[in-house]
């Protein structure tokens, strides 16, 4: 289960990881998430958006994890402005699988991924049944749905 204790810091870390999903370029077929990755000693050390470096799949998470040596992100925390998928077309990683496997201990995410292209998103399960603190911070959900309205009939 998902916690729901998430502090001002976590607040304020999502925010930053909502900002960065504004910068994704709209697509038809994706969502714009924005990531932010920091270490085990609160400290920064990558961060992403869905689309960035025009690599037209690439996925938030998947961009910031791919700045990192997992080494430094040991017990770290992941803020992701959407769940991260558990299902994937374009690659053969969804974002889930990425961090299962990226050593960071925290997931953080603000809004969970609605069944718009896939249904029943299973990502905040998976990472809670390995192990990981998942974290929902629920009153950002609507800021983080903002960075998607190009996708029609988008329901919360």
């Amino acid at each position: 289960m998902t916690e729901h204790a998430w502090t001002d810091v976590d607040y304020e870390w999502m925010k930053t990881a909502i900002d960065l999903s504004q910068l994704c370029p709209p697509a038809e077929g994706a969502f714009s998430v924005g990531a932010v990755i920091l270490n085990s000693d609160g400290e920064e050390v990558a961060r992403g958006y869905s689309r960035e470096g025009g690599d037209l799949h690439v996925h938030a998470e998947e961009s910031a994890l791919a700045k990192v040596n997992h080494a430094q992100i040991v017990g770290g925390t992941i803020y992701t402005s959407l769940e991260p998928c558990s299902q994937r077309r374009s690659r053969a990683w969804s974002c889930t699988q990425h961090i299962l496997h990226s050593g960071l201990a925290r997931v953080v995410v603000a809004w969970r991924e609605p069944s718009y292209f896939v249904d029943d998103c299973q990502g905040v399960e998976l990472l809670t049944e390995a192990g990981f603190t998942v974290v929902e911070i629920p009153e950002l959900a609507e800021a983080a749905r903002a960075a998607n309205r190009h996708l029609p009939g988008l329901k919360p």
